[in-house]
């Protein structure tokens, strides 16, 4: 028997929301279910997973899980992360999507693990988390507002103390791409989480937090320790050491020109896999330009944030960001080459809640439907004032704008081309072609939620040379670093902590730092195991729900168009080698040919 240690990392309450009747429950994480799953995306899974398979995403039977883990609101750097778990609209697939800030520490020193969200109401409501109890209110005055206002209005009522964790009119929209934003800038962005969000008429959760209430750790001589370890290792590290590493000044697009000559940077629909204009679009080019300010997260020394402002011109705006993903999705993918325009069109997918790595890969299936006639009254490539105002109409469900909101794939479908939309699982696609940097043939046709780069992040090692180097044009070898990076990853999402702490934490550190702070004794292997109980039961619940080997593949255009430019000019994926590399990750995986868990793995692991 685990002994759950309150003051060691849980508050040990989840508040249970349901809204249809609008009554709240309190309870209690069960110790064994703490220990298998940890907290965050782990948790979140096993309460989409005991909630039953196959409920529609949009039903008031589909649960909402909003969640932190042990380590969130603790001194531990890097780990101020909140996570959303639910049946996703967009894939519908179990997702999990999460954002970084000062909401999730918020959440825990207002004494909770979570929220979950259940049911429907009748009117617009928000929830208020504070001291140990949930409040429902009527949203009726701010249902309807954009996000910035929305979020504006919110801590004038509450104060500036108060966080903010809500939609804007994407997500009362039922967008299948709107996101949850947190305070107007950081996003829970894949997978539709805001529709759901806004499916049960919530328009947001806001928490009030002392810091005071700071989770003590359960053996704080070695948490200290271990404390102190990580930090030496954040600081020494060439990526995130502050005011050195290239993430803290040239934030998280200091990859665009990287990838880019690398041959791997998808544009104007993966048609091209490098861009002309990636330069301008780049950290490099943002830091000179339109760059004002660096913030960071609670407690964490790197500074990977960004905050730009365009001063005049019909572009004008403040907003946090662009990142990496954005830089690409609304600049090379819909062929956009200026830094202000780029960061124009994240503040309008900001402003209206939307996720800008989907909505770019739905832009850019727009624009190629339009050059192929597909589409009247469609979008060019590189229009951005036509980009602009179809973000409006996709935000807004209006004209073909409720077409596209329905997703990229989906979209392409009812236009007459589904080959057109660069999906997997329906999600599209991050900023890594996977036909130079080929690790991602594996992590992105395999992942639990869709086309996706966290789940499996081999540019780490393909670039970065971090947990080790591997050839970025090279197969062997991708199947055995993607199984474990889908494990750790399952780990430190369920840690809640910044994928970017896999740049310089050890996996022992991980497993020091969740045994110091919960009391708990966990090696670094029996946290592998856990990641791969996690990763196993979200196979298991998407294989409840219908998915099967049928689904794990990539784009079309991948497998039958060679790079144009680039290193691996010339060449594209094989079908029968693609058929082969699944075959050898389902083998190592332990599941069926057909890429279904079977039940001797699933009591392996003990997930029934």
């Amino acid at each position: 028997m685990i002994k759950m240690v309150k003051a060691g990392g849980y508050a040990n309450k989840l508040g249970w929301v349901n809204l249809t009747e609008k009554k709240i429950e309190y309870r209690e994480i069960d110790e064994n279910i703490a220990y298998k799953y940890i907290g965050g995306r782990g948790l979140g899974v096993k309460l989409v997973y005991d909630n039953g398979p196959g409920k529609d995403p949009f039903s008031p039977e589909n649960i909402l899980a909003i969640l932190v883990g042990p380590l969130t609101g603790t001194l531990t750097p890097m780990s101020s992360r909140i996570v959303a778990v639910t049946r996703s609209p967009l894939t519908g697939t179990v997702t999990d999507s999460h954002a970084g800030g000062y909401i999730g520490p918020a959440l825990k020193w207002a004494g909770f693990d979570g929220v979950v969200l259940s049911g429907k109401s009748d009117q617009p409501v928000y929830l208020i988390a504070k001291d140990g109890k949930i409040t429902i209110e009527d949203a009726s005055q701010i249902w309807g507002k954009d996000v910035f206002t929305m979020t504006s209005l919110l801590k004038q009522k509450h104060g500036e103390v108060a966080k903010v964790y809500g939609i804007g009119p994407a997500g009362e929209n039922l967008c299948r791409e709107a996101n949850i934003m947190h305070d107007a800038g950081r996003a829970s962005g894949r997978g539709g989480v805001g529709a759901v969000m806004g499916s049960k008429k919530v328009k947001a959760l806001v928490v009030i937090g002392d810091e005071k209430a700071i989770s003590k750790p359960a053996n704080p001589d070695k948490f200290n320790e271990v404390r102190e370890r990580v930090l030496k290792r954040i600081i020494e590290s060439p990526v995130t050491s502050p005011g050195k590493g290239g993430l803290s000044v040239y934030g998280t697009s200091v990859l665009v020109n990287i990838v880019n000559e690398l041959g791997a940077y998808p544009t104007r629909n993966a048609k091209d896999t490098q861009f002309e204009f990636a330069f301008y679009t780049s950290g490099e080019n943002l830091r000179g330009t339109i760059l004002r300010e660096t913030p960071t997260c609670f407690g964490c020394p790197v500074h990977c944030k960004r905050h730009s402002e365009v001063s005049d011109g019909k572009y004008k705006h403040k907003s946090e960001g662009p990142e990496y993903e954005t830089c690409w999705s609304l600049g090379a993918m819909i062929g956009v080459g200026h830094i202000e325009a780029v960061s124009y069109l994240n503040y309008l997918c900001n402003y209206y809640g939307l996720d800008t790595i989907s909505v770019g890969c739905t832009l850019a299936m727009a624009c190629e439907a339009t050059e192929r006639g597909l589409l009247k009254d469609g979008v060019r490539f590189g229009d951005v004032d036509g980009l602009a105002d179809m973000i409006r109409k996709i935000a807004l469900r209006e004209g073909v704008g409720d077409i596209l909101a329905e997703g990229t794939l989906r979209a392409a479908e009812k236009l007459g081309d589904k080959d057109l939309a660069m999906t997997v699982k329906s999600q599209g696609i991050p900023a890594y072609d996977p036909r130079g940097l080929r690790g991602f043939i594996i992590a992105y046709s395999t992942s639990n939620r869709g086309a996706c780069h966290l789940r499996a992040y081999t540019t780490s090692s393909e670039i970065l040379g971090i947990p080790y180097k591997t050839d970025p044009l090279a197969i062997e070898g991708k199947v055995d670093l993607v199984i474990m990076l889908q494990n750790l990853f399952s780990v430190t999402d369920s840690l809640n902590v910044c994928k970017f702490s896999t740049f310089a934490y050890k996996l022992e550190d991980y497993a020091d730092l969740l045994s110091s702070v919960t009391g708990w004794d966990i090696n670094p292997n029996e946290l592998m195991k856990i990641g791969e109980r996690i990763w196993n039961l979200e196979r298991y619940y998407n294989q409840l729900c219908g998915f099967d080997r049928k689904d794990d593949k990539l784009p079309r255009r991948f497998y039958i168009e060679p790079a144009p430019s680039g290193p691996a000019k010339g060449w594209r994926v094989d079908e029968a080698l693609f058929e082969k590399i699944i075959d050898e990750y389902y083998e190592k995986r332990g599941w069926t040919k057909d890429g279904k868990v079977p039940e001797a793995k699933l009591r392996e692991l003990g997930i029934i």
